[in-house]
């Protein structure tokens, strides 16, 4: 399984209004070998918030598929210019293989 990471600074205030629009059902959960998004709020920040969006596929064929993909494409178009700065003030992609999981006996 491989993990990518989208990590996104904004101004202050603007991860948790952000945090809810990389999770609405959509296109993504039809992708093949899409397993799910979680997305993460870093705390005890005071400069900037900072979201960690991890997006679970079971390839990374399978992420490459969807980020070349039409839909991706899509999704990633916003508004032409709305006239607001945006909140965003940078983001990083990390991409990362699972080696290990430990998981509840419960």
């Amino acid at each position: 399984m491989v993990i990518v990471t989208n990590r996104i600074k904004t101004k202050l205030g603007f991860a948790a209004k952000m945090a809810p629009m990389f999770t609405r059902p959509g296109v993504l959960q039809e992708m093949e070998g899409f397993v799910k998004v979680e997305v993460l709020i870093t705390k005890n920040l005071s400069e900037y918030d900072e979201l960690n969006v991890n997006m679970y596929w079971n390839t990374m064929e399978d992420f490459t598929q969807w980020k070349n993909s039409d839909a991706f494409k899509e999704v990633h178009t916003g508004p032409t210019n709305s006239g607001q700065d945006s909140p965003i003030l940078g983001s990083e992609i990390i991409i990362s293989e699972v080696a290990s999981t430990l998981e509840s006996n419960i």
